[in-house]
């Protein structure tokens, strides 16, 4: 055998040697890699469907929010209030609407007095009486899922 060839045999050898360790790092990191991404998936799973579970909470709660009863006390309709309040939560008039299950066409006839709500529309405006812009915009975003 000459020089060449086992001076070729052994950096063939020892550069095998040196890949191996390099691979074996690799291959420990990418297993590591692995059990974490497969960790975070369970964690996403399971923080949608607690999620989910809210939502559904919350979207429930939002449907069976009180109303003043009819008995009680008699809840009054103001066109002005009606215009303030949307401008004050910064909602469209479709936006609006959706919050109490009207066209927006309904809200700028109420608002220009052309027309009057029905009594169930009165409560629902009235249920939303003390929201702010915030709370508002959570509760689209509620109704949109």
């Amino acid at each position: 055998m000459s020089f060449t060839q086992s001076f070729k045999e052994e950096v063939t050898r020892l550069a095998r040697k040196e890949l191996k360790s390099e691979l074996a790092a690799l291959a420990a990191k990418g297993a590591q890699y692995r059990r974490d991404i497969a960790a975070l998936k369970r964690q996403v799973t399971d923080l949608e469907r607690r999620v989910a579970f809210l939502e559904k909470r919350e979207k429930g709660r939002l449907e069976k929010s009180p109303t003043p009863d009819s008995n009680d006390r008699q809840v009054r309709y103001s066109a002005a209030w009606l215009k303030n309040h949307r401008a004050k939560t910064g909602l469209s008039a479709a936006d609006y609407g959706r919050l109490i299950d009207v066209s927006a066409q309904s809200i700028y006839q109420w608002e220009r007095e052309q027309t009057m709500p029905r009594r169930a529309q009165i409560e629902k405006l009235a249920a939303i009486r003390g929201i702010g812009a915030r709370e508002a915009q959570r509760r689209l975003d509620l109704l949109e899922n």
